[in-house]
């Protein structure tokens, strides 16, 4: 299945393309510029494409992020700390991200002749994203199933959409991502935080795959309480 796989440059799509390249045939990786709070992210897609071997489709889509307002991510608002789940961490909703960058994954997956177009939404991205839910993916899939009908075939591939994180760092870990070289943090500094939701979700899953986290973090033990305070609600 000639596969090209969504990259942010994070843990969960970085993995997916090293899980794509043993499993299938990684022929892509496409990232976008969406206007991002930051774009250390966007370095780790890139070398992530070279250690793979594929090219690396950069879309500038600045303009459009521009006109995406009122999220943490794209505005001058601050990124909450705290649990994932949290009910604050919706500020970081980039409204309908998802499906723009899909149809033009679709898109870029058609002109090249691939089968499917890879993304790694999971379990852990439904509380907050409604564009990572099982029943966004089946629709929109379906939709571009009709998009293309006649000219390309493909699929939207989403092998993690109702699993976790940690399975995701667990089938990382069998296929050997470098899970140094990816970027989670959305406040961008130096180091992952360790505070923000993606930080505090980020060391959670490695804790709970059993799988030892590389990751330097400005605050390595919040992440502890972060879940504690979720649990107890």
């Amino acid at each position: 299945m000639k596969t090209l796989v969504i990259c942010s440059g994070g843990l969960d799509s970085v993995s997916l393309a090293h899980i794509v390249a043993a499993e299938h045939r990684l022929t892509r990786l496409v990232s976008f510029d969406y206007g991002q709070r930051h774009r250390k992210e966007l370095d780790f897609a890139a070398a992530a494409a070279k250690r793979l071997g594929v090219p690396h489709h950069l879309i500038d889509m600045r303009t459009v992020g521009a006109a995406l307002t009122g999220s943490a991510l794209t505005d001058d608002i601050d990124v909450p700390d705290g649990h994932y789940a949290e009910e604050t961490m919706r500020i970081t909703v980039v409204p309908n991200r998802n499906a723009i960058m899909l149809a033009i994954g679709f898109g870029v997956g058609a002109a090249n002749g691939d089968d499917a177009v890879a993304t790694a939404v999971h379990g852990g991205d439904h509380f907050i994203y409604p564009d990572c839910r099982p029943a966004f993916t089946q629709a929109f899939d379906a939709m571009q199933r009709m998009a293309l009908d006649g000219y390309a075939d493909l699929r939207l591939y989403t092998p993690f959409v109702e699993r976790s994180k940690a399975d995701i760092v667990a089938e990382g870990a069998k296929h050997g991502t470098p899970f140094a070289e990816t970027w989670s943090c959305y406040k961008g500094a130096e180091v992952h935080c360790g505070r923000c939701g993606t930080c505090v979700e980020r060391r959670e899953a490695f804790h709970l795959a059993g799988v030892d986290d590389p990751t330097a973090y400005a605050d390595p033990d919040f992440w502890a309480k972060a879940v504690a305070d979720r649990e107890a609600r």
